[in-house]
């Protein structure tokens, strides 16, 4: 299963943002629109997109704040899109956190080459980030390819959907270590989501289901109970020993 990356597109002319979608879903783009503020703080959070296209002008509010509080709790990659051309909206845009600035009009071809260099530094040069890991992890049978976002399970694709590989991609890049559920549901969903875990635990569940032989016993990711997730750094006594009391939330 390929898992396309994500784009939350922020814009309330429809006829921009059919023309950004229609764009970037034939170059194999997961697209999402928001027309309003109010819809893509939503959809950052629930949605997790691996970038955001925000335009300014928005109907219920201006778009640096939603800019300014995208940074408060996350390093997603920016890209403003803008008829704003004076240079002050520029600078304010970068120093509150934006990526790149484009001003419109703009040509497909740059926005294109603007939303793979975003992805590519986030990768490659933000270690807090879910998807900012390259290389392979492997634990046993569990395989996770971080350049072509994928899990295996004994060398076939485990299926994962977006954000259940979010979860294990940041559990690897920690392996060994607990991870309280406070800190990844504020990591995969922003900080609107936190204290609830119930969504971390479908995740969890479907995430089992598809990578465990026996879901009620894990090999790979384990529940510290109360705390958080862990999964193990390698197959051996400790994950014999913790499948013996390791309960599944």
């Amino acid at each position: 299963m390929e898992i396309k990356d994500r784009v939350l597109v922020v814009e309330d002319d429809k006829r921009i943002s059919n023309f950004i979608k229609t764009v970037l879903e034939a170059n194999n783009y997961d697209v999402i629109v928001a027309q309003t503020g109010a819809e893509a703080y939503s959809m950052v959070t629930s949605q997790c997109p691996d970038v955001v296209i925000l335009d300014l002008g928005l109907p219920d509010m201006d778009g640096m704040k939603i800019l300014q509080g995208v940074r408060e709790w996350s390093a997603m990659p920016v890209i403003v899109v803008s008829a704003r051309t004076h240079e002050r909206d520029k600078v304010e845009a970068l120093d509150l956190g934006a990526d790149d600035y484009i001003t419109k009009p703009f040509g497909t071809s740059e926005l294109l080459a603007r939303i793979r260099t975003a992805i590519r530094h986030t990768r490659s040069g933000i270690p807090n980030q879910p998807g900012g890991q390259t290389g392979v992890f492997k634990s046993g049978g569990l395989t996770i390819d971080y350049d072509k976002h994928r899990v295996f399970i004994d060398g076939v694709d485990a299926g994962l959907t977006q954000n259940e590989y979010k979860i294990v991609s940041l559990l690897g890049k920690y392996a060994g270590k607990v991870m309280t559920y406070d800190y990844i549901i504020k990591e995969i969903w922003g900080p609107n989501m936190k204290n609830d875990n119930r969504i971390l635990r479908v995740n969890m569940a479907n995430i089992r289901r598809k990578i465990e032989k026996n879901p009620a016993e894990p090999q790979y990711i384990f529940t510290e109970v109360g705390v958080g997730y862990r999964i193990v750094a390698g197959l051996g006594r400790d994950a014999a020993s913790q499948r013996k009391w390791n309960k599944i939330w």
